[in-house]
């Protein structure tokens, strides 16, 4: 399989494993937009456009209430079900068009999360109603004051004398919070110390006690703050309360921030096509621009993290619709998709940016919506640096505590991902287990820079057992975030291959991808070893673990005309 092969165009799109009803909503997906026009699409952007639109045919189409209503919740409806896969490959859909139409996709996720958690049946049927009138959903948990920090609230809940509340106070960031029918609003009961003082409960945006501020984005999407004053909370409101709503807030975030990670593939991949197309195109000094060596240099680049994207969020589907209490191995493959997947749409962007320069400010082109809004996805849904000392977590029983599982096999059967709504209290990451990730490294270690890669790989687990930071540098934040991103890159590049395995992904553009990865590895390595706390041992194995990736003239000439052939594959439609 080639890249061409990996990357979605919507002029060939057609999931064909996917059932009817879900193939045809994601090609009336793709078709709306593509009629809708490149010319619409950028000046609603520039001009900041609110996309009502996009809301409007999503219910008229029943898009949200189709894909987001969990199978306990669907009636006599067989279509409807939260199956990861779809979820994933509308969410890919929708940020090939641009993040504007991805984002109230995306909130509406988060917002659902708590309700379908929820044992609260009035409160699960309100929102499958609200989804099938159209309706969509927000995520009421950041403050102003304290953003996602869930043990500070200023969200006030007053006992009625009635056995319901009142609400009051303010959130902030909350994406769909200007129009949402459904808004999972995270607050704390007056009085009441602990974890028992905390509530999920169910408002609505159109109640007359609930007001929005304003939009906090200069933007097209709508980012609101909003106030709840005297807001009435009932008790058929109150989704989860005590340490079950905390747990409701971690868990939704492993539930839909997933999506983060098919975001930046829709929104690279788009942008990928207008560059190649540009480049291949564009004469400079009597030669296209494709000709120059650094230019090819780039592109190839480019398309391997893409790969590579591509190939570990893929994956890590499989491992999410798998999950039960005996495997929550999603726990760690989820951050990794939130911080490291989203890193690499920036790294491809900066690399596509370089190549076409001032091409890439042009009001009337793709490249400029996809260059501003891609630095949003790392940042504004988690940071790198929660990300990295939540995977972190993992660390110890990933490289040093493997154990048997049954085979995870490719998961894109049309069934209801419900272990998601039960993953239990947020607590014991310590405990899950991993399988041996250095069998699907061994199984490919005929091709060089794969047996180059785990050679740091070793190495690592080597620097971990021989060289393990100490008490002071184990609470220095700038030394394990760097200790992060080298342990993230070796489980990146497993479920990479064990991806790239199952889909016989042809094995120049594998090299490609793990050239890339050996470099990175190499930065890391050198970023610690110039840690103002790295010890001279610490210092030794840093150096001892560069490596330079092997280079081979005609594989990467093989991967150059992969990309080349992307040239005129994709243009959208004006």
């Amino acid at each position: 399989m080639e890249i061409r092969s990996l990357l979605l165009d919507p002029n060939r799109y057609d999931p064909a494993h996917f059932d009817p009803e879900t193939r045809r909503l994601l090609r009336a997906t793709i078709d709306w937009f593509e009629a809708r026009g490149k010319q619409r699409l950028v000046r609603d952007y520039h001009e900041k456009v609110f996309y009502q639109d996009f809301l409007d045919f999503a219910a008229a189409e029943g898009l949200f209430a189709t894909f987001l209503t969990p199978a306990r919740d669907a009636g006599p409806n067989a279509d409807k079900r939260w199956d990861t896969a779809r979820i994933a490959a509308l969410s890919e859909v929708l940020a090939f068009y641009g993040l504007n139409y991805w984002y109230p996709w995306q909130v509406t996720v988060l917002g659902l999360g708590p309700v379908w958690q929820s044992e609260n049946a009035a409160a699960r049927q309100r929102a499958a109603k609200a989804l099938d009138a159209g309706g969509v959903g927000a995520f009421g948990l950041s403050e102003k004051e304290h953003g996602a920090d869930i043990y500070a609230s200023d969200m006030v809940l007053t006992p009625d004398g009635s056995g319901g509340y009142t609400a009051t106070g303010g959130k902030y960031y909350i994406g769909n919070g200007n129009c949402a029918t459904t808004v999972s609003v995270f607050g704390c009961v007056h009085g009441v110390e602990g974890p028992d003082q905390y509530v999920f409960f169910y408002a609505d945006s159109t109640h007359p006690n609930y007001h929005v501020v304003k939009n906090v984005v200069p933007s097209q999407m709508y980012v609101a703050e909003f106030r709840l004053r005297d807001y009435p909370v009932r008790a058929e409101d109150i989704l989860h309360t005590g340490e079950a709503a905390f747990s409701a807030a971690l868990n939704t975030v492993n539930i839909g921030k997933f999506n983060l990670c098919f975001g930046g593939i829709g929104l690279t991949t788009h942008a990928l096509y207008e560059a190649i197309t540009h480049a291949h195109n564009r004469i400079l000094y009597g030669n296209p621009v494709t000709d120059f060596p650094h230019v090819r240099r780039q592109f190839v680049d480019a398309c391997a993290r893409l790969t590579g994207m591509r190939l570990f969020s893929d994956r890590a589907v499989d491992y999410f619709r798998s999950a039960n209490p005996e495997d929550r191995r999603y726990l760690l493959f989820n951050p990794i998709t939130k911080m490291k997947v989203t890193t690499e749409a920036e790294a491809v962007l900066a690399l596509i940016g370089d190549i076409v320069a001032a091409k890439g400010f042009e009001a009337d082109n793709y490249l400029p919506l996809a260059k501003m809004d891609v630095n949003g996805l790392p940042k504004l849904e988690g940071t790198v640096a929660v990300n990295l000392a939540l995977i972190g977590k993992f660390m110890p029983a990933y490289l040093f505590q493997p154990q048997a599982y049954p085979p995870v096999g490719t998961r894109t059967d049309p069934a209801d991902d419900e272990f998601l709504f039960r993953q239990g209290p947020a607590r014991g990451l310590g405990k899950v287990r991993f399988h041996d990730w250095r069998e699907v490294y061994a199984r490919h270690a005929h091709l060089p820079n794969v047996a180059l890669f785990t050679e740091q790989a070793n190495a690592f687990a080597e620097l971990l057992s021989t060289a393990a930071p100490d008490a002071a540098q184990q609470g220095d934040m700038d030394f394990t975030l760097t200790l992060g991103e080298l342990f993230t890159l070796i489980v990146y590049g497993q479920l990479i291959l064990e991806q790239a395995e199952i889909l016989g992904v042809d094995s120049h553009l594998v090299g490609a991808v793990f050239d890339v990865l050996v470099r990175d590895f190499s930065r890391h390595a050198v970023e610690l070893h110039g840690k103002r706390s790295s010890t001279p041992a610490q210092q030794q194995w840093a150096v001892s673990a560069l490596r330079k990736p092997v280079t081979d003239a005609a594989a990467f000439d093989a991967v150059w005309q992969q990309v080349l052939a992307l040239s005129g594959a994709y243009e959208m439609k004006p």
